[in-house]
């Protein structure tokens, strides 16, 4: 959704994915056991047929790969988990009800795909917090696909269409060697932190922001088929509660008064002095700060000191 194309999508995350495979081996891990509970996350766009090749592909890249080197033998440790969200940069806000038939085709697209988990974005979301309307519409659409249009039927149900399985041919060989070019930089951890990654992807995102204001890229109602006067939809506008913030605060200080607090700090201390061995497995020790009422704030504040900030690099 930063930008780049549905196979850079899937390649940089898949390498990514690796990236904690590789240290979950190298502490020690199996990979039939593990490997059954990893999943991944993506966006779904608007070239319905690309968006179904794409999963397709790289649930192909995942099974091989988790079998053939990490020698994984259980299925479901090949299996390619994967939830996603319909709309994000996909939706514009001029002539936002065209907003819910994009989000439409995308769920398709996802079920067609084969994604375990689906969130459909409301239509009114690239200018403001989604009001109940538009928030129970998204809902509704994921209801209707789901159970009126018959595409859950089946799995895979484009399987076997020639042009569906040549597609998913050719987003499987470019997905690889896109791959293979992270691999070769020196893995996923490396091209983030030199920035390799981001720079690969914001130069992407600023093509196709040129392909969209040339005209290159068509979205409707924005670059083509626009008209004049009135663009955003006459709807419900979100408010935000002004006592919201202070009824979270009131919350958050209740909680430290009845909570016992040296727990809490004694708990703290533990994660951060765990924090410096990167052989430790922290998850015992965030339980237990949870088990003390400690908030997600002040474990966060802990491994900072003990790790610093990660600071994205910035290149050109």
């Amino acid at each position: 959704d930063a930008g780049c194309t549905a196979a850079e999508e899937m390649a940089y995350t898949l390498t990514n994915g690796l990236a904690y495979v590789d240290e979950l081996i190298r502490r020690g891990g199996d990979a039939d056991r593990f490997a059954k509970r990893l999943s991944f996350f993506f966006y779904v766009h608007m070239d319905l047929f690309e968006e179904v090749a794409k999963f397709r592909a790289a649930r192909r890249i995942w099974a091989r790969i988790m079998k053939e080197r990490y020698g994984a033998t259980d299925p479901k440790a090949q299996m390619f988990r994967f939830g996603v969200v319909c709309g994000g940069s996909s939706l514009v806000a001029p002539q936002p009800y065209n907003n819910a038939v994009r989000v439409t085709v995308e769920t398709l697209a996802a079920v067609m795909g084969g994604a375990q988990s689906i969130f459909t974005c409301a239509y009114d979301e690239p200018f403001q917090i989604p009001s109940e309307f538009s928030a129970e519409l998204a809902l509704r659409t994921q209801q209707i696909v789901a159970y009126e249009s018959g595409v859950a039927r089946t799995v895979d149900p484009l399987g076997g269409s020639y042009y569906v399985e040549w597609l998913t041919d050719q987003m499987e060989d470019k997905i690889v060697a896109l791959m293979k070019e992270v691999e070769d930089y020196g893995g996923a951890v490396r091209a983030i932190e030199d920035g390799w990654l981001q720079l690969k992807v914001a130069r992407r995102a600023h093509q196709r922001k040129r392909d969209i204001d040339s005209g290159a890229f068509p979205i409707v109602g924005l670059n083509c088929f626009s008209r004049e006067g009135q663009q955003r939809a006459p709807g419900e506008v979100f408010h935000v509660d002004p006592k919201a913030s202070k009824r979270v605060l009131d919350k958050y200080q209740a909680l430290l008064d009845r909570r016992d607090n040296a727990a809490a700090k004694k708990a703290l201390e533990s994660l951060e002095q765990a924090s410096a061995n990167d052989q430790e497995n922290l998850m015992p020790y965030l339980v237990e700060c949870c088990h003390a009422y400690a908030t997600v704030g002040e474990m966060v504040q802990r491994l900072k000191q003990q790790w610093g900030e990660f600071q994205e690099p910035v290149r050109l």
